[in-house]
């Protein structure tokens, strides 16, 4: 398919996981991408991945936890490709597992920083970018977590509670632009942090006995939703929550 010739995509946190299927299906789909991670090595792979099957790619390296870093990423991209239609705002950490009374002060302030902070500096700066084209569509990561609570992780489910508010205001402030802004709700899915728990038989199938589905979701299956939801198929959608869960959130 050749649905978005023409367009550019970006992806942070692309050198891996549901970010690195975001990066190859926006290339299936004709755009270029731009891929963002502290990883270079995986983001350069990423890139690799795209070329050789026959896209195009190049690789901004930015912390998403500071704003300059976001600034410098959407300007290169800019002066690499010439606009800016699509975003995924992927990049994320799980960070530690305490109860909120043991969470490190550090700890807080790095995942919220990086989680929630992070999809701020980048949708603060991918937004002037799309108005500049016309209008553009923004998919924020949150998580099964941003809907509902997880013990033991605070932060993070802190945050993605918060990336849920963002995507609301920012679809109430600029969907008139033709900007539109939705956020995806992943089950856990198996990337390669999900993976080292294969090796704790008890603790992975733990967590597929959470999914009625019986399993844990693939990040082909996340990426596709995200390719949709920029995609004009999904012209009328903004604003919205959508979980890719396998039926957790159903229980």
């Amino acid at each position: 398919m050749s649905e978005m010739q023409g367009k550019v995509a970006l992806v942070t946190g692309g050198g891996s996981g549901i970010g690195r299927s975001c990066v190859e299906a926006f290339a299936r789909n004709g755009a270029a991408v731009i891929v963002s991670d502290v990883d270079e090595g995986g983001g350069a792979e990423s890139v690799r991945l795209v070329e050789s099957a026959g896209g195009r790619a190049t690789f901004v390296r930015a912390d998403v936890s500071q704003p300059a870093d976001c600034e410098a990423m959407i300007g290169k991209a800019i002066e690499h490709f010439g606009r800016l239609d699509y975003a995924c705002n992927n990049a994320g950490i799980g960070g530690e597992q305490n109860m909120i009374a043991d969470y490190s002060v550090d700890g807080w302030q790095k995942v919220i920083a990086i989680n929630l902070s992070g999809v701020f500096y980048c949708m603060k700066y991918e937004i002037p970018a799309m108005l500049r084209n016309g209008g553009g569509a923004i998919v924020n990561m949150a998580s099964i977590l941003g809907a509902v609570g997880f013990a033991n992780s605070a932060a993070y489910v802190a945050a993605k509670h918060g990336v849920l508010g963002l995507t609301q205001n920012a679809s109430l402030e600029y969907s008139a632009q033709n900007v539109r802004v939705n956020t995806v709700g992943p089950g856990f899915i198996r990337t390669p942090l999900i993976a080292e728990l294969e090796n704790d038989r008890q603790a992975y199938e733990m967590l597929v006995s959470l999914h009625p589905i019986g399993r844990l979701g693939q990040p082909e299956e996340v990426a596709e939703l995200v390719v949709w939801l920029c995609s004009d198929r999904a012209s009328f959608v903004t604003g919205a929550y959508i979980p890719v869960d396998g039926g957790y959130l159903a229980r």
